[in-house]
């Protein structure tokens, strides 16, 4: 189908066959994203409606959910590749400065991550509340 964009709170929508119609009212209908839909046959135009305060403020918390899973997946990342470093200088693969070498490398990326997912986060943040 084709989907296309019509100013800042409309979306066209045109399935590839008229048959899939009712299925994508339904899914729509069933969404919570709260789009009014209007059906012209062989199309389904969306009115996207404005953000509420309340929306807004949800959204924002969306955002602070995702940043916090991010860094929690960084922190995991962090910890396996710490526990092969320390592998490998237990078996003698490496010695015991390059393990720091490696731990306080693998620190200084994670570091940079979560800075540019708290800079990302902060951002959004600014974008959802703007009215």
């Amino acid at each position: 189908g084709r989907v296309t964009v019509r100013g800042p709170r409309m979306i066209l929508t045109q399935p590839w066959r008229n048959s899939i119609l009712n299925d994508i009212e339904a899914a729509i209908m069933k969404s919570d994203l709260g789009p009014s839909q209007n059906s012209a046959g062989t199309a389904i135009r969306l009115s996207i409606p404005a953000l509420t305060q309340e929306r807004r403020q949800e959204l924002v918390k969306t955002v602070n959910k995702k940043t916090e899973e991010a860094k929690v997946a960084l922190r995991n990342i962090r910890r396996d590749g710490n526990e092969d470093i320390k592998k490998l200088e237990k078996t003698k693969e490496i010695t015991e400065d390059e393990s720091k070498r490696g731990q306080e490398s693998m620190q200084k990326l994670v570091d940079k991550y979560v800075k540019l997912a708290d800079a990302a986060k902060e951002v959004k943040e600014k974008e959802v509340m703007e009215v």
